[in-house]
C-alpha cells in the first residue's frame, strides 16, 4: 500500500506525520505501508490545503502513483472546518481514496498525547487549548532540550510518541482515531 500524507505546511508536519502514520499503519495491521510526506507541491497554509483546484491537481498528480492520499490540517478553532474536508473528500475522492483530517487544535497536539507531559499539564487542558503548539509543544521542546534543532524538535518528539500510538488514539478520538478507524 502506497500512502501520500498531504500536510497543511510541509517545513513543520513532515517531522510529525511520516513517524506517525508509519506506526498507525503498523498498529492497524498494515506493517507494508510505504508512507510518503507530499514535497511537491510543498503546501504553505491552510488556503492552499483547503483550496479545491489545489487539492484537485495533487491527486491528479499522484493519482495511479499511490493508494490513498490523506490530507492533515490543523482545526485552529475552526467550528467549520471538518465540513470543509467533507467536500474535499467527497470532490477529490471520486478518481481515488482521499481522506482528510483535522487535528484538534494542531497536529503537534498528536505528538503530545503519546508522550509523558509534566504532572502540571493536565491533558484535558493541553486538549482544550487552541493554540497547543505555542502553549505546550514548544516548551516541551525546550525543556527537552530540542527547540534549537532545525525541525524544532518535532522528530525526535513524534518518533518517541508514535511508539504510543494507541495512547494518541485513546486521547485523540475525534479526529485522530476516527482517521484511523476509517483507515482500518
Amino acid at each position: 500500500m502506497r500512502v501520500l500524507i498531504i500536510p497543511e505546511d510541509f517545513e513543520k508536519d513532515q517531522y510529525i506525520l511520516k513517524p506517525i502514520f508509519e506506526r498507525l499503519f503498523q498498529s492497524i495491521g498494515k506493517p507494508r505501508a510505504r508512507v510518503r510526506v507530499c514535497q511537491n507541491p510543498r503546501l504553505r497554509g491552510i488556503d492552499q490545503a483547503l483550496n479545491s483546484e489545489r487539492m484537485l491537481e495533487i491527486v491528479e498528480r499522484y493519482r495511479g502513483m499511490t493508494d490513498i492520499l490523506i490530507l492533515c490540517v490543523d482545526r485552529d478553532g475552526e467550528i467549520g472546518r471538518r465540513q470543509r474536508l467533507d467536500q474535499l473528500e467527497m470532490l477529490c475522492g471520486a478518481t481515488t481514496e482521499f481522506l482528510a483530517v483535522n487535528a484538534w487544535e494542531e497536529i503537534e497536539t498528536w505528538v503530545l498525547a503519546g508522550l509523558d507531559l509534566p504532572k502540571e499539564w493536565p491533558w484535558a487542558q493541553v486538549r482544550a487549548e487552541r493554540d497547543v503548539k505555542e502553549e505546550y509543544f514548544e516548551p516541551l521542546a525546550i525543556q527537552r532540550g530540542l527547540s534549537d534543532r532545525p525541525d524544532g524538535g518535532r522528530k525526535p518528539l513524534a518518533e518517541q510518541a508514535a511508539r504510543r500510538i494507541d495512547a494518541i488514539r485513546q486521547k485523540c478520538t475525534e479526529d485522530f482515531d476516527h482517521l484511523a478507524l476509517r483507515l482500518s
